[in-house]
């Protein structure tokens, strides 16, 4: 399988053998029981449906209920899409644990960053504002947004104060610090998108 559906859990640091600290983030990948097999003759492509955080059933709809007692699997709440590897063989009903990582050196992590509201440019995209001594009044402002001739009109993309953050982002060759297998956790050297408690998808690394 290309890659199992995690939670961050936060961050810490470990040792390496050559005694450096290295920091590390904590994800929780697995189990995910397998809902669904998508094949090329009934689908047009094949995947693994795969699930995450168990769900009360009482708060799925019927047509939901059904395709997990259908699969013979518990109700869950996350439900995303997996490339299976060639020599895989997957079947509804099967759960997949963290040891799809064994051997695994990068793996590529996409999750929904921070939310953080309504923020101007200084915030946004680190602008370095205007004067703030000698009578500045601009301190925290874009400056100007437009040419005064042409083209007449603020051109599109210009970075300006707007909504910041909650957005999905990838980070690509995430070096593996250590596999827990039996605890299905993964350390990954540095940080990865998304708050603690987050929900993040985490695949062989696309590039390497």
């Amino acid at each position: 399988m290309q890659g199992l559906i995690g939670k961050k859990i936060g961050m810490t640091q470990i040792w390496d053998e050559n005694g450096v600290a290295v920091p590390v983030t904590v994800v929780e990948v697995g189990p995910c029981p397998v809902v669904q097999v998508k094949t090329a003759e009934k689908d047009g492509y094949v995947a693994a449906q795969l699930g995450f955080v168990p769900q009360k059933p009482q708060r799925l709809s019927k047509a939901e209920r059904t395709r997990f007692e259908k699969a013979n699997v518990p109700a869950q709440r996350v439900l995303q899409e997996f490339a299976p590897d060639a020599a895989d063989e997957v079947k509804a009903g099967d759960t997949l644990t963290a040891k799809v990582f064994e051997g695994v050196a990068y793996v590529d992590v996409q999750a929904t960053t921070k939310g953080r509201g309504f923020a101007g440019v200084v915030r946004r995209y680190g602008f370095r504002g205007g004067p703030h001594t000698h009578g500045g009044h601009s301190k925290r402002r874009p400056g100007g947004i437009a040419a005064r001739d042409l083209p007449g009109w603020v051109e599109k993309g210009k970075k300006m104060p707007g909504h910041m953050g909650c957005v999905t982002r990838t980070t690509q060759n995430i070096r593996v610090a250590k596999l827990l297998a039996e605890d299905n956790l993964i350390l990954l050297h540095g940080a990865v998108p998304g708050p603690n408690g987050g929900i993040v998808r985490v695949t062989k690394a696309l590039k390497k």
